[in-house]
């Protein structure tokens, strides 16, 4: 029997184990569950590879790709680790991947300045817009092994024990790379905040 969810309240153990009981029945070849899956961690894993790969652009792109090569070694999920940590660790190689072939694909643009094109494509209307793009730009100041453990944390929400598992360190080194990583954004937020207070 698949476990049903029952909206917010549900806590972080239970949505996991019933992601992680959708994926063993998708593995099975059951469709509802395949779907309930998808939907249970589609947010988890965009939310990730948009951080992780700094590009919003991609970010979808980057999400299918993800689930793509989820059914794709699904028959060799055997539920050892959840479903989510097992799906972001995919998502990980997924960004990994892209940005190597980025780097060796030639850049073509027909515009001179395309980087005023592309903020212009920019949804900025959105509450929270600037804010994200801030702590984007703050977070790619960060050594790779600090942003990792904050992004698992503090964005996609995995627990320091999952985070742990997931970057195969012990959980006092993900709570002093999240603590040091705290330190730091709020270090370069306060230097912006008193920076824009001079100009203005």
């Amino acid at each position: 029997m698949i476990p049903v969810m029952h909206g917010p309240q549900m806590d972080r153990a239970t949505k996991d184990a019933s992601a992680t009981a959708w994926a063993l029945a998708a593995r099975g070849g059951d469709p509802e569950a395949a779907e309930r899956f998808v939907r249970a961690l589609h947010g988890d894993v965009l939310r990730y590879v948009t951080y992780l790969s700094g590009d919003p652009q991609t970010a979808h792109d980057l999400t299918q790709d993800t689930f793509a090569r989820a059914f794709g070694s699904l028959h060799r999920y055997e539920g050892r680790a959840s479903a989510r940590t097992w799906l972001l660790s995919i998502a990980r190689r997924a960004v990994v991947d892209s940005l190597r072939r980025a780097a060796v694909r030639p850049r073509i643009a027909d515009t001179t300045d395309w980087q005023t094109v592309v903020e212009g494509t920019q949804p900025r209307g959105l509450p929270g817009f600037e804010d994200g793009v801030a702590l984007l730009d703050l977070l790619e100041t960060l050594p790779d092994e600090r942003r990792e453990a904050f992004l698992l944390t503090q964005v996609v929400g995995l627990s320091y024990e999952e985070a742990a598992g997931f970057a195969g360190c012990p959980v006092g080194t993900v709570r002093s790379r999240v603590s040091r990583a705290r330190a730091a954004l709020g270090r370069l937020l306060d230097e912006a905040e008193a920076a824009s207070t001079l100009v203005a």
